[in-house]
């Protein structure tokens, strides 16, 4: 891809951030609880996908679901991110003996340095929510369909829940306070919108989990190739 899709957001992860990043996700007891529950739809969207034996994890971020990707033994695990700082802060802060699971990748989710068919499974948590243009999604996940030779499972913020209307009326307000021109990085995209984007890119879905049904923005899906 001679253009691949460069995201705003991005920019922010140098080594200072990506050091705030692996350290959030650990800052008290609603977080910690917050990332069980995170590593337990995890854990059920790997079973569900087949328990892939070749992992792409992207992006990687600070490593936080390396330990998971590495529980099962002879699972290879290739752990690619955008940004430089993020997996060396992975490979500093992570455990010695996951660290030595994983083959680090500097790549982008739009333009990934790997061939066709080259892993079972893209594991894609917590990208897709800051991607705001519909073009932009179905890049990406044309070319996870690229790489992957047989699932894609990845995390997203979706409508039909409390949290999504809450955050709906909090936009409206800005809209009206006039501050509707303020930078963004986080979607809610419509159930029906994600679903229409992944068959368009050539999946079917294979399951979907809430983590708090009807109340919570996060979901995950499995998706299969077709």
């Amino acid at each position: 891809m001679s253009n691949p899709v460069k995201l705003k957001f991005s920019e922010k992860y140098d080594e200072d951030h990506a050091k705030q990043y692996f350290l959030k996700h650990q800052d008290g007891v609603s977080r910690k609880l917050s990332h069980y529950r995170d590593e337990q739809m995890a854990r059920d969207a790997l079973q569900k996908a087949g328990d892939p034996g070749l992992v792409l994890d992207l992006p990687c971020g600070a490593g936080r679901f390396w330990p998971l990707l590495a529980e099962k033994p002879n699972r290879i695990i290739i752990s690619a991110d955008n940004s430089p700082d993020m997996i060396k802060t992975a490979i500093d802060h992570q455990s010695p003996n996951v660290v030595s699971r994983v083959k680090p990748l500097h790549t982008s989710a739009f333009d990934i340095d790997l061939p066709d068919n080259a892993v079972d499974c893209i594991f894609s948590m917590r990208l897709i929510h800051h991607i705001g243009e519909p073009a932009h999604r179905l890049t990406m996940l044309r070319e996870f369909h690229r790489v992957t030779r047989e699932t894609v499972i990845l995390s997203m913020w979706v409508d039909g829940n409390f949290k999504s209307w809450r955050r709906h009326r909090h936009e409206e307000r800005r809209k009206a306070q006039g501050k509707q021109g303020d930078y963004q990085n986080r979607f809610v995209i419509p159930r029906a919108v994600a679903e229409a984007e992944f068959e368009q890119a050539g999946f079917e879905i294979e399951s979907k989990s809430d983590f708090i049904p009807l109340y919570a923005m996060w979901r995950v899906y499995v998706l299969r190739k077709i």
